[in-house]
């Protein structure tokens, strides 16, 4: 019988990319070349306990040594996950789900053994897999070619016999890196309930609760009983968003509601999970609140042969200390390397399908499906790459069907001829995928109840900014509002040419961007920590270049952003000699011009290459940063623009720059790993650098209006330009150099903490909560 052929490792660089070379596993490690692995660590909740194996006398690496719970290589093609899986399996008999391995860290292994003949130059993926308790030694099947024994062992007992290097041990260095294996759980179970809870109510301190009632008296009976089904899809949406941040995000949220009422903190963890849509925190750049410590228990009874009389393995659902940069989008290991080096290997259609704002990209081997898309991974036709597209349609099915039918019978009780198309679409959308006919609709929506609902924002798509989040925001059209910000809408055309930026690169024709003001009543899925007040849509670019874009603006979300925050901010830092130009007008009109000015400037580019693309494609992980400091700093711009043409007051001159300075405390407020914070930061450190904000001796802040105005032109033609020319490396240097978090700005953020202002406003939703406890 012919022997079975060799493992193959992917050979990588000293750095840990693939080289694209492959070679057997015995010459990899003869020749020394770095490649990948997993570590596998059981640990008991309950005893404090590592699983150990001891691994065969055979094995050609520390035989007879007692070592990790599951390890092994990963081979040529294979995902982490996926190999982590497999060798927990293979060598110990269990086999446990996706969820139940969290990565905690990577780890560098660089040695030579055996007399010089053996080099490891490994890559570790160490997973830690957290089981309520220890499960029986009988339950193991055992590989007698890789495993001897198996024990348990206390984590400190175990650290002690790696820091005095017992030879019964495969050595680690736990004052080095692995020491990271100890101190994570060691800083998840020490008893700290008291400063956790501390922690949390001063984290939820920085949100003021505002209560939003919302007047109805408008609303036909047609359109008051469509509203009770529109709420009651945006439920639905709210469903579809808490999955697309984490694959076990739902779970989790499920779970900590069921036991808000258990405890004081049970009750802590449930209200700032609340506030985030996820274990972890919008202001403290996405930094975990929770650990997999506070996550949902599940059982599985069939994970090892049956053992009589125990139920199981009990295991919390693992999720990483830091957020995934892919979000639920993409395998959560999977890296962009691997993405552009499969979706090279694609169709152009796949390629456009793969980059798409509405579909998701799967591993079948590594990733268990959702319950919404189970039924159709069947039917998918696997690359060997081991990637593959799903619509969102079919990825989310269950819950879209669900909003599709409650948006159709909204449809049948309007009153309003543009309010039930808008619904009737957009619920054929949710269930074709196809999202442009919806999006004409919206952009031409004329009701008394202002509906945006579906997949518009790429922020969570840290990794690439391709894929779209649902959200839901529901108002009532607020109409002598939205009839005095007409005039910026027919301005775009005109801006557009007079733009600080080369004519070669300007649009030939923008249209005007209709603009409606509505008071909020309620909202769901993408809206998380900080509160959005306004928003400029579609990204399609398609609909972009043939009829512009649509905005909504929330006046009484405004409103109460500019009562709670930024009045009390401006006290804080700015002067007390200009403090008075810090009015609700300047920082609303400034808003209204932001969203217009995500409309003009370039979106659709030709790159040097002669290649047709857009800015967004180009700029990946950097697109949205900088396209928030665009639209700022060019609606600045904007703004001074039509104060001279004689459009806007000369009252605004001065009042739009400190307010917008004021501004410019907040949004940083809400952290660098936040898109809109980090274009603040960014524009911010641009014009202290120009000497148009001053920072005097006593910490407080000024406006120079002899060089504000030539400092706005400057910052806004370096991001058109950057833009325009897609050029990626000028837009990550731009944003590594200045969005960062100066002395300047430390002084005025320390100031602000001192006075314990808000950061933002979280709406309780009066009127909306009624409505649906009724339906």
């Amino acid at each position: 019988m012919a022997a079975a052929p060799e493992e193959r490792l992917d050979v990588l660089t000293a750095a840990g990319d693939k080289t694209g070379v492959s070679k057997p596993r015995s010459e990899v490690h003869r020749d020394g070349d770095y490649h990948r692995a997993v570590h596998v660590w059981i640990y008991s909740e309950s005893t404090g306990e590592l699983l150990l194996q001891r691994r065969a006398d055979c094995k050609d690496s520390w035989p007879g040594q007692w070592d990790i719970s599951s390890a092994g290589h990963i081979s040529a093609g294979d995902s982490s996950l996926s190999s982590a899986q497999r060798e927990l399996h293979e060598e110990l008999g269990i086999k446990l789900p996706v969820d139940a391995f969290e990565l905690i860290f990577v780890f560098l292994q660089e040695c030579v053994i055996n007399n010089g003949t053996y080099t490891n130059n490994e890559y570790n993926d160490v997973y830690l897999v957290t089981t309520l308790n220890p499960i029986p030694l009988e339950a193991f099947t055992l590989q007698e070619s890789e495993v001897s024994a198996v024990r348990y062992m206390h984590r400190d007992e175990y650290k002690s016999c790696l820091a005095i290097e017992s030879r019964e041990f495969v050595p680690y260095d736990v004052n080095g890196q692995y020491g990271q294996l100890f101190s994570t759980i060691e800083e998840r179970y020490k008893d700290n309930v008291d400063s956790r809870s501390l922690n949390l109510q001063k984290k939820i301190s920085r949100y003021a609760p505002i209560n939003l009632e919302t007047e109805l008296t408008n609303l036909s009976e047609g359109d008051r009983e469509a509203l009770g089904y529109i709420l009651k899809a945006s439920t639905v949406i709210d469903d579809i968003f808490h999955e697309q941040v984490w694959n076990s995000n739902r779970m989790l949220r499920d779970w900590l509601k069921a036991r808000a009422d258990s405890s004081s903190f049970d009750n802590l963890k449930w209200k700032y999970y609340s506030i985030n849509k996820s274990p972890w925190s919008c202001l403290d750049e996405n930094k975990a609140f929770l650990s997999t410590a506070d996550s949902t228990v599940k059982l599985l009874t069939d994970a090892t042969k049956p053992i009589s009389g125990w139920k199981g393995i009990e295991y919390r659902a693992a999720f990483p200390l830091d957020k995934p940069s892919g979000a639920n989008f993409y395998p959560p290991d999977m890296n962009k390397m691997e993405f552009e080096l499969w979706k090279s290997g694609i169709t152009d259609k796949e390629q456009k399908d793969a980059t798409g704002f509405f579909t998701v990209i799967k591993r079948p081997d590594a990733l268990v499906p959702s319950s919404q898309a189970q039924s159709e991974v069947s039917n998918q036709i696997n690359t060997p790459d081991d990637l593959f597209i799903v619509p969102y349609s079919k990825e989310y099915k269950s819950s879209l069907e669900k909003a599709a039918g409650l948006l159709c019978k909204a449809s049948e009780c309007s009153d309003s001829p543009s309010l039930k198309n808008l619904l009737r679409t957009k619920a054929n959308a949710f269930l074709s995928n196809d999202y442009y006919e919806s999006d004409i609709a919206w952009m031409e929506l004329d009701s008394n109840i202002d509906v945006t609902i579906g997949p518009y924002e790429t922020y969570e798509d840290r990794l690439f900014s391709h894929k779209a989040t649902f959200e839901a925001f529901v108002g009532i059209r607020d109409d002598v509002a939205t009839s005095q910000v007409k005039l910026f809408g027919g301005q775009l055309e005109d801006l557009e040419k007079n733009l600080p930026l080369d004519n070669i690169y300007k649009s030939d024709h923008v249209s005007a961007a209709p603009i409606r003001v509505m008071n909020l009543l309620y909202n769901s899925g993408d809206v998380k920590g900080p509160q959005t007040i306004a928003f400029n849509l579609p990204n399609d670019v398609r609909i972009l270049n043939e009829r512009g874009t649509s905005m909504v603006m929330l006046k009484n979300i405004s409103e109460a952003k500019f009562k709670h925050v930024l009045k009390p901010i401006a006290d804080a830092c700015i002067r007390e000699e200009q403090k008075d130009y810090v009015n609700f007008e300047s920082y609303y009109t400034h808003i209204v011009c932001h969203e217009c000015c995500h409309g003009i400037g370039p979106h659709s580019i030709i790159l040097p290459s002669g290649k047709k693309s857009t800015v967004r494609l180009e700029f990946q992980e950097f697109y949205s940063a900088l396209e928030e400091a665009k639209a700022d700093i060019v609606g600045l711009w904007a703004l001074n623009f039509l104060i001279n043409k004689g459009l806007l007051p000369k009252s605004l001159s001065k009042s739009m720059y400190v307010s917008f300075l004021a501004g410019c405390f907040r949004s940083i407020r809400f952290g660098l790993g936040e898109a809109h914070g980090k274009g603040q930061a960014l524009q911010f450190n641009w014009m202290y650098e120009k000497g148009a904000f001053i920072m005097h001796s006593d910490g407080k802040f000024s406006i120079d209006f002899t060089k504000v105005e030539e400092a706005v032109e400057s910052l806004s033609r370096e991001i058109l330009t950057i833009q325009a020319k897609g050029d990626k490396p000028a837009a990550q240097s731009l944003l590594q150099s200045r969005a960062t978090l100066t002395q300047p700005l430390r002084v005025a953020l320390e100031k602000i903490e001192h006075m314990q202002v808000p950061v933002d406003i979280t709406p309780i939703f009066d009127t909306a909560n009624r409505l649906l406890a009724n339906y």
